[in-house]
């Protein structure tokens, strides 16, 4: 059953993954280049190709050794999708109004995966072994793309999301942004802890 969904949602993230690319060629305003590196400047391209590498790692029979097969790196991946989701619910859908295959990819790439790597989560994650002290590591994915997109901002102009485009909020306003992420990340790291340990206090009193 593990491997069965691992290869079905492989090929829900990798579909989104590789149409919404498809799409911003055909639609592109730059270059080639300038959009290759545009694509992959986005939080929520980087992540879902991660979740779409870690279900293609997950559907592999000899998986023992994988550097995903650790406890605690579903829910740091988990954690990543799950804020692309939230964040686009919360700030970024009323700002714009895709349409057609757009609008289909969209949902793929910002409620679907994270759905269900949210169930792939509850059903396969290592609960038990999952604690508070790998939080910080969790953390240090993030704080290289911010970094990134802000140095790359810098230099080419481009900024892939209003809540960090520094010409024109500034610095201050991102540092205020960064710290609200920031404790989002958090706290749905430490939600996904608890949640973990309950469940296995939960089965271990039935």
């Amino acid at each position: 059953m593990k491997r069965k969904l691992s290869i079905a949602f492989a090929f829900i993230a990798w579909f989104a993954v590789i149409v919404q690319f498809y799409l911003m060629m055909e639609n592109r305003i730059a270059s080639v280049p300038e959009t290759i590196i545009r694509f992959f400047s986005f939080f929520t391209i980087l992540t879902n190709t991660l979740v779409a590498i870690y279900f293609t790692s997950q559907s592999q029979k000899e998986n023992s050794a994988s550097f995903f097969s650790k406890a605690g790196r579903l829910t740091a991946i988990t954690v990543y999708i799950l804020v692309v989701g939230l964040i686009y619910q919360l700030v970024l859908r009323q700002i714009w109004e895709p349409t057609g295959m757009q609008k289909i990819v969209d949902e793929l790439l910002h409620s679907v995966t994270p759905v269900i790597t949210l169930i792939y989560w509850f059903l396969y994650e290592e609960k038990k072994l999952v604690n508070w002290s790998q939080i910080p590591y969790w953390l240090i994915y993030p704080a290289i793309y911010l970094t990134y997109i802000l140095i790359r901002g810098h230099i080419s102009g481009f900024y892939p999301y209003p809540f960090v485009n520094v010409t024109e909020i500034g610095y201050q306003q991102i540092l205020i942004n960064s710290l609200g992420v920031l404790i989002l990340f958090v706290i749905l790291s430490s939600g996904m802890i608890l949640i973990g340990k309950g469940s296995v206090v939960n089965s271990k009193d039935t």
